[in-house]
């Protein structure tokens, strides 16, 4: 029986292409550097600002490195209002909240503690982790496995869910069940909408 639900943050519970990208385009703009493209905006929705950084500059360090100084500096207050909840976000966690506990691992960094609060994800999740909490990001479990030492819950009781590949590969590696949101063919299991998962938790229930 599952016990702990823990959910990304980005393209699960917001959709937040439009400020993720608005705000690396700010530091790029800063950094004197022309905007992302379509294919690193779909990228950049996925990895943690350092990641992109480090891969977008990968043949300049010196590039990179400006890139996550400045990074450190760019207010994302602006941006948080180009972040959509997901759709009766707050009805859905409070369905799930009497049934199991709940938690948020995500690739964000100084902005997870504002978005808890922000958008009264504390009155739901009961803990969230990002970049800045743990040694590595996603893909590696260890965000996830943060979480199930703070809940003292076994892996095979937690479900990660999420929307991309490094989402996927980090729920593998901690050993905990994986649910894909969207339609994301590459995953073994998957809802299309984040509304659509305390059905598909209760049936793993009724057939477990």
């Amino acid at each position: 029986m599952l016990s702990l639900v823990i959910f990304d943050c980005d393209g699960v519970l917001f959709d937040s292409w439009r400020a993720n990208v608005a705000y690396y385009n700010a530091v790029l703009q800063e950094l004197g550097q022309p905007p992302l493209d379509p294919e690193w905006s779909r990228r950049a929705h996925f990895m943690a600002s350092s990641q992109l950084f480090d891969v977008l500059f990968a043949s300049d360090l010196e590039q990179a490195r400006r890139a996550r100084e400045i990074a450190r500096t760019v207010d994302y207050a602006p941006f948080y209002e180009l972040m959509q909840p997901a759709p009766d976000l707050a009805l859905l966690l409070g369905d799930l909240k009497g049934r199991y506990r709940l938690a948020m691992a995500s690739n964000r960094g100084k902005t997870v503690p504002e978005i808890m609060h922000r958008f009264g994800l504390d009155a739901f999740l009961e803990l969230a982790v990002g970049v800045l909490d743990v040694a590595r990001p996603k893909p590696f479990p260890d965000m996830i496995e943060k979480c199930l030492v703070h809940f003292g819950v076994p892996a095979a009781e937690t479900v990660y869910v999420g929307d991309a590949e490094s989402d996927l590969a980090a729920a593998r590696a901690a050993g905990v069940r994986f649910l894909a949101v969207g339609e994301q063919d590459w995953a073994p299991e998957g809802i299309r909408h984040l509304q659509q998962l305390p059905q598909r938790l209760r049936e793993w229930a009724e057939s477990e």
